[in-house]
């Protein structure tokens, strides 16, 4: 007798001769970010130079240095950038300290000195910039300082 047809009947499964899957390439975070491409860069060396710190900032090439510590739009409209940028936090403390310090010197009767102190922070808005900016979007915290 021959058996009759059942189309119900699963077919057997054929095995994989490997015992392990093939890894999964990661997938790198920073990627996955809503920001330039630009932005995704200076991420990405900020990690390489070991996080917002920087530990190993001077492994970093004089360029790659540049682009993570010098933003020129945070030189020159400072608050407002940050601002612009979702840094509220940063931008309300460097303003407060910098129109505090730049105060108190005019009432003293330094103007150079309440200058260069404003000038002075117009850097600190430069140099903060990107890796605050890290801080918020890579790291998920909402940095003061």
């Amino acid at each position: 007798m021959t058996e009759s047809y059942n189309p119900y009947e699963v077919a057997p499964t054929v095995r994989a001769t490997s015992a392990s899957p093939a890894p999964r390439p990661e997938r790198d975070p920073i990627d996955a970010l809503k920001v330039s491409s630009t932005w995704k860069r200076r991420f990405k060396l900020i990690d390489k130079a070991g996080g917002p710190e920087l530990p190993h900032l001077r492994d970093l090439t004089f360029g790659e240095r540049m682009s993570i510590n010098v933003s020129f739009l945070g030189l020159f409209f400072g608050p407002i950038y940050y601002l612009c940028k979702g840094l509220w936090r940063p931008a309300i403390a460097y303003f407060g300290v910098t129109f505090v310090i730049a105060f108190i010197a005019l009432l003293a009767g330094l103007d150079g000195i309440g200058k260069a102190i404003s000038y002075g922070m117009g850097f600190v808005y430069a140099m903060r910039a990107s890796v605050l900016y890290y801080r918020k979007m890579v790291l998920q915290e909402e940095p003061w300082f």
